[in-house]
């Protein structure tokens, strides 16, 4: 079965004359009635009962035509959503981000980029940066704003800006009070702290034994806010990106002078493979407004 016969048999279905439909289809006759022929041969059956020049459609032909105007209908709806995927200004976009990013700055990043381009639709994907990778790998997300990228050739990654890592310790912590401190203060401190495999407790870590210590991590959590809770409750100091939900009453973040505590964000994409023209707007417009 050919889709242009599904095609004819609904004009001569909505005309009911096969002269007629052959006018509106641009076709000749003859050939137009062949095109019915073989779709009658194909599916066994009459689909129409001719009554002198006219033709109504039999049983048959009412249960295909229900049928055929919703493949139609289906077809003509899949083009016009391809259309508008390869529409930069109506297509989508799949953005994975790290979670400590939720708060603050994808909300700043969209709400620029959706002024531009009110249209376009965004997916949102949050995980850990090997999780992200690896949706970024399948092809379960077009972008990501990721700490940094696999060693993989086909991953690229741009770095976009250094986010700053505070000491967060609790308000009546004996600290609270100073406007910097050293890394290595904090020693012999209960630390709160990622769980193991997330960026933030690599570079924490990390920092730690810069600082010629290694922490004593009595609390591991998922979340950057849960975290930061348990430092309000006095189980602990942590050392994560600020964020704007952390209650300042109950919490001090504190400069750390040495080592410099930072992470680096950045923008990420599978080099081998097409980037839909919304996505590569979006892409474009990240590096153009937020690097560096």
């Amino acid at each position: 079965m050919e889709w242009q016969q599904i095609e004819y048999f609904q004009v001569v279905a909505r005309l009911q004359h096969m002269t007629q439909a052959a006018e509106a289809l641009a076709i000749s006759q003859p050939a137009l009635s062949r095109s019915i022929a073989r779709l009658e041969d194909e599916l066994g059956v009459p689909l129409f009962e001719r009554q002198g020049r006219s033709i109504i459609l039999n049983q048959y032909g009412k249960l295909f035509l229900k049928h055929a105007n919703r493949i139609l209908k289906e077809f003509e709806e899949t083009k016009k959503e391809i259309q508008d995927l390869l529409d930069p200004e109506y297509g989508e976009v799949s953005l994975g981000f790290l979670h400590t990013l939720g708060v603050n700055m994808i909300p700043n990043i969209l709400r620029d980029f959706q002024h531009l381009h009110p249209k376009t639709k965004i997916k949102l994907f949050q995980n850990n940066n090997v999780s992200l990778l690896k949706q970024l790998q399948l092809g379960e997300v077009d972008l990501c704003l990721v700490h940094h990228a696999f060693d993989d050739p086909h991953i690229q990654w741009v770095k976009l800006w250094n986010e700053e890592l505070f000491l967060m310790v609790p308000a009546t912590h004996p600290l609270a009070s100073e406007e910097s401190v050293t890394l290595d203060e904090i020693e012999s401190e209960p630390m709160i702290s990622m769980k193991p495999g997330y960026e933030l407790r690599k570079i924490a870590d990390k920092l730690c034994r810069k600082a010629g210590f290694t922490p004593n991590v009595t609390f591991e959590g998922e979340e950057v806010t849960t975290l930061a809770g348990l430092v309000a409750a006095g189980l602990g100091v942590a050392l994560l990106p600020d964020q704007k939900d952390i209650d300042n009453s109950k919490v001090t973040k504190l400069h750390v002078r040495r080592p410099v505590c930072e992470r680096q964000i950045g923008l990420s994409w599978y080099e081998d493979r097409s980037l839909s023209p919304a996505a590569d707007r979006f892409k474009s417009f990240v590096l153009s407004h937020y690097k560096d």
